[in-house]
């Protein structure tokens, strides 16, 4: 969920109620049987390989309803933006109904401390009600967060910033309607509320943004409601494989509920998985976001800034921003070993935020990079993800992720 220069990771793999003794249930959907999980491997088998410790064979219901598949992963590192931090990253997924006609729900959970005084504590969830009648999405977070702001556009530099901070909450939830095949329609309430803005420099357009739409507040809120259209035929969005996601939600700010200006934004996001064999996946992503009417500058859409923070491997975060931004990426997934223990990935992309005050898409910051995967629970398929990405501008760093970055 967040970028990092390097991390040294202190591995801790739970699988509640004993996910390796458990039973497992043949499911027609996802054909992950007893067998074929017996033939996989993940970090939990190789800690219990080394601590000698036996542990019985699956027999016929691992994937249950109601059982829960636990991923849990504190961490040491150094990110681009946070410098020396602490992190602990939880991955809790479950099926409340058969798994035949159920997705995966997952939840997301963690914080994260860094020597600048960051604090993010952040909680998302993905729940889907059996036979997925209902799907219930929710963010919310709290952010302590002294940060560096590059300013609007894509032609921005390392060498010119501000210094600023702010607190922030963000309360994000929303239930969509399955409605035909894979087609599901709803409504959601979306809060933003930075305060305790504070800006140290006056290198970039900051100041001028702020004091020309927001009137230099110290606090800016946004707050309405939320139609979401979506399509989405992925069973496990830890790993998607042979699937597709679309999905448009148009937000409306309204000052009467307590925004600090009234203001609109649209998101379309498009995920294409390919399966081109049993152990590789060709993945591409497009992550769009407009606005119309004097969006707070911190409320503007920015690289990293989507759900799992993972825009723009390759830049630190909010290095492009703007009222408008439009992002493109393509990754190939491939196995390394033959049990799923290992895999690796190569990836590209690419995004482009307009310009300020032309508001014209100008310039793109594009990236490439690599990565290792190792499977952190074969149960509910979540990979550890750590990824080496080289920006246009000679940004560069590590990238880590608990499950796939999209």
């Amino acid at each position: 969920m967040r970028n990092g220069c390097f991390f040294i990771l202190f591995i801790i793999v739970s699988h509640y109620a004993d996910a390796q003794a458990s039973k497992t249930q043949t499911n027609t959907t996802n054909n992950r049987t007893a067998d074929s999980m017996a033939a996989q491997k993940d970090l939990a088998d190789i800690f219990n390989k080394a601590l000698k410790r036996h542990v019985k064979s699956p027999d016929s219901n691992v994937e249950k309803p109601g059982k829960l598949f636990f991923s849990f992963a504190p961490a040491a590192g150094y990110t681009l933006e946070g410098g020396p931090i602490a992190v602990v990253t939880i991955n809790a997924s479950l099926y409340t109904g058969d798994p035949a006609t159920t997705n995966l729900s997952v939840f997301t959970f963690g914080g994260e401390y860094s020597l600048h005084n960051q604090l993010m504590i952040p909680i998302i969830s993905n729940i889907w009600s059996k036979d997925n009648k209902f799907d219930w999405l929710g963010d919310w977070r709290y952010y302590s967060y002294p940060s560096t702001t590059y300013g609007l556009g894509s032609n921005t530099s390392l060498s010119r910033t501000d210094a600023t901070y702010y607190s922030y909450v963000k309360v994000y939830q929303e239930v969509l309607r399955h409605f035909n095949s894979n087609y599901y329609a709803g409504l959601g309430y979306n809060l933003d509320d930075h305060y305790n803005i504070r800006d140290y420099d006056n290198e970039t357009d900051f100041q001028q943004y702020s004091n020309e739409y927001n009137n230099g507040e110290t606090k800016t809120i946004s707050s309405g409601p939320l139609v979401h259209f979506m399509y989405d035929s992925r069973k496990n969005i830890n790993n998607p494989k042979d699937a597709m996601l679309v999905s448009l939600i148009l937000r409306t700010n309204f000052t009467f509920l307590g925004s600090t200006q009234n203001w609109q934004y649209l998101q379309l996001e498009v995920r294409k998985y390919i399966k081109l064999s049993s152990r590789s996946v060709l993945a591409l992503w497009s992550w769009n976001e407009f606005t119309s009417g004097p969006a707070p500058y911190f409320d503007l859409p920015a690289d990293q800034w989507d759900t799992y923070s993972n825009t723009g491997r390759g830049y630190i975060q909010g290095f492009y921003r703007g009222t408008n931004l439009v992002y493109l990426e393509a990754e190939y997934r491939f196995g390394l070993t033959s049990n799923g223990l290992l895999g690796g990935v190569v990836f590209s992309n690419a995004g482009s935020a307009t310009q300020w005050p032309s508001n014209k898409f100008e310039y793109v910051d594009p990236a490439s990079g690599v990565g290792l995967r190792v499977k952190f629970n074969k149960y509910s398929d979540v990979n550890l993800c750590i990824d080496y990405a080289v920006g246009f501008t000679g940004s560069h760093g590590f990238f880590f992720n608990l499950g796939e970055v999209f």
